[in-house]
């Protein structure tokens, strides 16, 4: 499993959901959470293979900011 941790402008919960079940649909096997409480408002996702391309497309495609975290 790949874990890869993003930096987003996520602010609330409910956005966090509508984000996860978008991202669940690409990464169905992935283990997908928001830590809000962080500065950086970081996303990490774990899953088999994963594309910080797409996940950067779909948030931008949400309106929201997502940088991939070195």
């Amino acid at each position: 499993m790949i874990i890869e941790v993003f930096k987003t402008n996520v602010q609330e919960e409910s956005q966090c959901q509508v984000i996860i079940e978008k991202l669940l649909e690409h990464y169905p096997n992935g283990s997908i959470n928001f830590d809000l409480e962080d500065c950086d408002k970081i996303l990490r996702i774990h899953a088999p293979a994963i594309s910080n391309t797409k996940i950067i497309a779909i948030l931008n495609s949400h309106g929201y900011f997502c940088e991939a975290l070195p």
